[in-house]
């Protein structure tokens, strides 16, 4: 069994496509051509052989991170 200590590491947490839509703040149609232009990770299938997708959220909040540093660089 994994255990985690609270203070030190957070517990991954997988976030579906609705979730992750809404923190962007994009339409459904935009969300899926940045994913397929390679803009935005590629989910991954939470269940092999299944149909619901998501992604981790530290891998979410680091993309949003990473984008806003590029903009504060770009404008600078």
């Amino acid at each position: 069994m994994l255990e985690f200590d609270a203070l030190d590491t957070p517990p991954m947490r997988v976030v579906r496509p609705h979730e992750v839509r809404s923190r962007l703040g994009v339409s459904r149609s935009k969300f899926a051509d940045m994913v397929a232009k390679g803009q935005f990770p590629k989910p991954f299938y939470i269940i092999p052989g299944g149909r619901a997708v998501g992604w981790l959220q530290r891998d979410v909040d680091a993309w949003i991170l990473n984008r806003s540093s590029n903009d504060v660089r770009a404008a600078a």
